[in-house]
């Protein structure tokens, strides 16, 4: 399958690996239009962090809501409407519910999640990021966001485990699993090239890129 012929590309991945960064530049290369997840505009994020157990029922629903109101609109576009590159795949906010709510609050949100995901696109390819715990928790200190720092090594390796089953069953797209550990394809212009070039050779199935440093 051609570049030409994913016209949503989702980039997808645990807190802290980088997949808002690198969709903005695929999204560049592609000229493609760029679709964020806007954690910022969630009112209930920080105090979520601050207090999971208080906030993560709120915290979830705004999520689930303001994704599905991104997305619904993409099952309308035509042949015409250009290319479009995102950062969140909606089955993702699952993934966070599972680990973040109870039992009952799971069992409500979910009554809600399935009525909404009816109406949401399947893209054409997802990258999936991958990179142990510590280099997550070094991204997240460098790029620096307030309520982030409260995040603890214990939910990253939690939310890692949860991606991880979450994409061994997953086949609704394409999809390429990249291990992120010793490259950097948002910084380093090597890296990313290589990442490219193995996007533009997907024409279904399941792959793997993760390529050797330079220098080893």
């Amino acid at each position: 399958m051609a570049q030409q012929a994913f016209r949503h590309v989702v980039v997808e991945g645990p807190i802290g690996v980088g997949k808002t960064s690198l969709a903005r530049r695929l999204a560049q290369s592609f000229g493609a239009e760029l679709l964020l997840e806007q954690a910022e505009d969630n009112p209930f994020l920080e105090r979520f962090y601050q207090d999971p157990r208080a906030a993560a029922l709120p915290a979830q629903l705004f999520f689930l809501l303001q994704r599905a109101d991104q997305l619904r609109g993409l099952r309308q576009v035509d042949l015409f409407q250009p290319r479009l590159v995102a950062d969140y795949l909606f089955e993702k906010d699952r993934v966070f519910a599972e680990l973040n709510l109870d039992e009952h609050e799971f069992a409500l949100y979910d009554k809600v999640y399935r009525q909404l995901a009816l109406e949401v696109p399947t893209p054409d390819l997802v990258i999936y990021l991958q990179a142990p715990v510590d280099v997550l928790l070094r991204r997240i200190a460098q790029r620096g966001i307030g309520y982030e720092q409260n995040i603890s090594a214990d939910y990253l390796n939690r939310l890692s485990e949860a991606y991880i089953r979450f994409f061994y069953h997953y086949d609704r797209s394409p999809l390429l699993i990249v291990n992120t550990r010793d490259i950097n394809p948002v910084d380093n212009e090597r890296d990313y090239q290589l990442l490219l070039e193995r996007v533009r050779a997907i024409k279904s199935g399941r792959h793997y890129f993760n390529p050797a440093p330079l220098g080893v």
